[in-house]
């Protein structure tokens, strides 16, 4: 039982999980059994999936508490942003092979849906890149700073999956609930907040009506 729980538990087996949608996009690639038209699509889908999935983790804990499995998740969630780039890198790949012209891809950077995909990945470089114990301990504080950036990074994303697909559906589906787990987080940061304000300021009148 110890063992099934620290193969469970070990980073490896959870990096074979994340990996495990790539095997049939690459494997299809690769022999030519899928266009590259055709696998651009589901790869943007998983990047996003896993970018929401990763930022869903801190709302969810403020709004169900520290449940085991937050707890887990939150221990792998740079595991999930790193897998999140490694698919949108795929899709990257597979759509410049599928224009197969530089001309194209050009010409495509002045489409609102081309360059806010592009932008989004420009931006998860640098997120994927830190994402190690060692760029922690030496970024310290600006480590946060920089993770930060991955909610421009989503917008972009949205904008991105909304203006190149044919309908809206599937955007709004993935999105919609980290938007409203986002919505809660914010209310209950300000709220949080307000709280520590007015304590404050009570305390602060209840000490000059002493002095008084």
């Amino acid at each position: 039982m110890s063992t099934l729980k620290s193969v469970w538990n070990s980073p490896y087996t959870f990096w074979l999980l994340l990996a495990l949608p790539s095997i049939g996009m690459i494997t299809d690639g690769i022999t030519g059994a899928a266009s590259f038209h055709r696998l651009v699509h589901p790869t943007g889908e998983f990047a996003a999936r896993f970018t929401i999935i990763a930022m869903a983790i801190t709302p969810l804990m403020l709004l169900l508490g520290r449940q085991r499995w937050l707890l887990w998740l939150m221990a792998r969630r740079r595991h999930l942003g790193v897998a999140a780039f490694g698919y949108a890198a795929l899709h990257t790949l597979y759509y410049l092979l599928d224009k197969a012209s530089l001309d194209i891809i050009m010409a495509e950077l002045a489409r609102a849906g081309i360059w806010t995909g592009w932008f989004a990945f420009l931006i998860f470089v640098p997120l994927a890149i830190t994402s190690n114990d060692t760029s922690m301990r030496r970024m310290r504080k600006l480590w946060k700073s920089l993770q930060r950036w991955v909610y421009p990074a989503a917008v972009l994303t949205l904008v991105h999956w909304l203006l190149v697909s044919r309908g809206i559906g599937g955007a709004v589906v993935h999105f919609a609930p980290l938007a409203a787990l986002e919505a809660y987080r914010i209310w209950h940061v300000t709220t949080r907040q307000s709280r520590r304000l007015a304590q404050a300021q009570a305390e602060a009148q209840t000490q000059a009506q002493a002095q008084a």
